[in-house]
């Protein structure tokens, strides 16, 4: 159950951060977060650690899978 929700809150913060950095960078429009640096760097940060969560719960995740 634990590995399910560091997965799930892994893949939002890849998510959130992907749609941050977009909108850091100007690509997406329409708010006060369009354009700015700082939104990119935090959707670069919020980005990366998913990134970190996503492959170490996968990584624990087969490893502890049994072998066929």
């Amino acid at each position: 159950m634990a590995r399910w929700i560091s997965l799930a809150v892994g893949v939002i913060l890849l998510l959130v951060g992907a749609v941050w950095v977009l909108q850091g960078a100007g690509v997406v429009t329409g708010s006060f977060m369009t354009g700015q640096k700082l939104w990119f760097l935090i959707g670069l940060a919020s980005f990366l650690v998913g990134v970190v969560v996503v492959a170490a719960t996968t990584r624990r995740s087969a490893r502890k899978s049994p072998k066929n």
